[in-house]
């Protein structure tokens, strides 16, 4: 029996509140500084809230303090770490090793900032004591598996939903050399998702004015039994910056179809948390922000040499890096100020509507009058033609329910009441779980006048106000003889829940890290030994605490990371498996077209500055350089 995870993010409590009463197992939250996404940050003060909250259901709250750090900031860090241990948080997600002390006091989670795409990566941070690992997105079912075959004792989280970044996570630099913006600190100033042309060493532009590095979201709701099978127990929903409409649909989505998983599967899988919800909505992840949804390359095989083979989705956003919303059908005539839409989606005044126009840029607009299919704009685009397709990337109907109580989250409890010498005793525990309660109280027994059940009933189910549901009540046949009074069966009922959240966090065992040190680590388990050589700010080292980490580990050529290096001559700025050969049809390896271009081929954006390529088919990785 193994405990499946949903994971959901937080930018903020209202979120994170929202994301535990539609169906997250733990949620992910970002404190006041260094958690990656620096437009997120949060108090101590709120994080303990959450906690309070999420630990009533047994839901784990993470903290991300995964940016690089700088020596200055070492203090502040582990006094931010040691505020959050005391309100409870269950881990840390960090991608700097001089966090790794042995003195966190919390599980540590290795961030997908850590660039966890092989066994030996994986296998080198269980050794340093990370009782997880967030593996990089663009690994494949293949891939996981090999990855949790060899290491099983490493809990493997994985992405299933949300933004894609075309570089492998915690190897992006181009936010930094271009715009002074680190990724690595949280202030990616998404380079990705610029215009470029794609030019070949003869100046030929071969693309023009496209986005060539956008990418559109993940969405691997229909494949999440197959990443369970791979051996993933986490599976994260991405989306830090994302509002509460958008946690609460995407979280109920794959909620309910992990809940159908488990139900047909007993045996195998459990919920990590306690609790069922009860829905008011019908959750459509069509209706929340997306630029197209792909699986990315979940299905992707390596061949012998290591080639990427096998079946691959396009994944490519090439016309816009914003959101196009759900198909609702195509433009079927216009007249004057209104033109009506062949499909069956229905309408509502204030909807907002985007299409593609002749020069593939996505245009949007607001309907002013909706009557059924015929449509009437503020102001009708010029470029609108009969045929095209229209997108809904705002439906006013859906936001205006999402905007109310959607959502409720109870965990089933089964209560006996009996009499017991000289009182009552209240016996409660919860369907499918061990945690039990017990309370009692003492009054002398006597005959009551009438049946007393109904009336016990009604008292002891007055659990509004709990996390719990009454589930059954067996009332024992001497009890239903004696009177007893509301106020005692209040106090029964309020002393007999069973305790949740209270202790769970500090004596779960799941949720202490591994007890070992650096010194007993492995040193010659360091991974990734050619980019140490070639590229060694790779391991983005920012402190001295890192670099002692990687010196006791037998490092030898220590570089600083790329945001404190200087004159790096042609760096690296981003290891893609998003390749522009294979997405223009030209990958002759998987049955693309020979290029006519010469190579090698640039990224150009329109203030000139230009970006080399270099194919890397052995392992199937296309290299962007400075």
């Amino acid at each position: 029996m193994r405990k499946i995870e949903l994971l959901a993010p937080a930018k903020n409590l209202a979120c994170g509140i929202a994301a535990i009463d539609h169906g997250a197992d733990a949620v992910y939250i970002g404190a006041k500084r260094f958690g990656a996404r620096a437009a997120a940050g949060n108090s101590v003060e709120d994080i303990a809230t959450l906690c309070r909250y999420a630990h009533q259901y047994d839901v784990k709250v993470y903290v991300t303090v995964n940016t690089i750090i700088y020596d200055h900031e070492l203090q502040d860090t582990r006094q931010l770490m040691k505020e959050l241990n005391g309100v409870g948080v269950d881990a840390f997600l960090i991608q700097d090793m001089g966090l790794v002390t042995g003195e966190e006091g919390r599980a540590l989670h290795a961030s997908t900032q850590t660039d966890n795409r092989t066994i030996e990566k994986v296998r080198w941070l269980r050794s340093l004591g990370f009782k997880r690992v967030v593996l990089a997105r663009e690994l494949s079912l293949e891939d996981i598996r090999a990855i949790h075959k060899a290491v099983p004792d490493v809990e493997l989280e994985v992405f299933v939903h949300g933004a894609l970044c075309v570089s492998f996570s915690g190897v992006c630099y181009a936010s930094q050399y271009c715009f002074g913006r680190s990724a690595n600190r949280g202030e990616c100033a998404q380079f990705c998702r610029l215009k470029f042309d794609l030019k070949d060493a003869s100046g030929n532009i071969v693309e023009h004015q496209r986005h060539l590095l956008s990418l559109k979201d993940m969405c691997r709701i229909d494949h999440l039994e197959e990443l369970l099978e791979a051996g993933a127990v986490s599976l994260k929903i991405e989306g830090r910056l994302k509002d509460v409409a958008y946690v609460k649909n995407v979280v109920a989505a794959y909620s309910q179809r992990l809940d159908t998983i488990i139900a047909k599967h007993p045996d195998c899988y459990q919920r990590a948390s306690l609790g069922h919800c009860s829905y008011l909505f019908t959750p459509d992840l069509k209706k929340t922000f997306n630029r197209g949804f792909t699986d990315y390359f979940l299905h992707a095989t390596h061949s012998a040499s290591g080639e990427l083979k096998g079946r691959r989705t396009d994944i490519s956003s090439f016309d816009t890096p914003k959101a196009m919303g759900e198909y609702v059908g195509r433009v079927k005539e216009i007249r004057g100020r209104m033109f009506t839409v062949a499909g069956t989606a229905s309408f509502a005044n204030g909807d907002g509507l985007c299409f593609f126009n002749d020069h593939h840029e996505l245009e949007g607009f607001r309907v002013n009058r909706a009557e059924g299919n015929h449509l009437y704009p503020l102001q009708m685009p010029p470029s609108l033609r009969p045929g095209m397709g229209l997108y809904r990337n705002q439906d006013v109907a859906f936001e205006k329910l999402m905007a109310g109580k959607t959502a409720e989250r109870k965990i089933p409890v089964r209560m006996c009441y009996e009499a017991i010498d000289n009182g009552f005793r209240l016996t409660t525990s919860m369907v499918g779980f061990s945690q039990k309660g017990e309370a009692t109280v003492l009054f002398d027994h006597q005959q009551a006048t009438r049946p007393q059940a109904p009336n016990i009933r009604q008292q002891l189910g007055k659990l509004g106000e709990t996390p719990f549901v009454l589930d059954s009540l067996e009332i024992k046949v001497d009890a239903d003889h004696f009177f007893i009074p509301n106020s005692l069966l209040t106090q029964l009922r309020r002393e007999g829940l069973p305790l949740l959240g209270k202790q769970s966090f500090c004596e779960d065992s799941d949720t202490q890290r591994i007890s070992k040190t650096l010194e007993d680590s492995d040193k010659s388990t360091i991974p990734n030994t050619d980019v140490e050589v070639r590229y060694p700010y790779l391991y983005n080292i920012a402190n001295k605490d890192a670099r002692s980490c990687y010196e006791r580990l037998g490092m030898k050529h220590i570089t600083p990371a790329f945001e404190i290096s200087s004159n790096i001559e042609k760096p690296l700025l981003m290891q893609c498996r998003h390749c522009l050969r294979y997405s223009l049809g030209y990958c002759v390896k998987n049955g693309g077209k020979k290029p006519l271009w010469k190579e090698p081929l640039s990224l150009v954006l329109t203030d000139g500055r230009a970006f080399e390529l270099q194919f890397d088919c052995k392992h199937c990785q296309m290299n962007v350089y400075g």
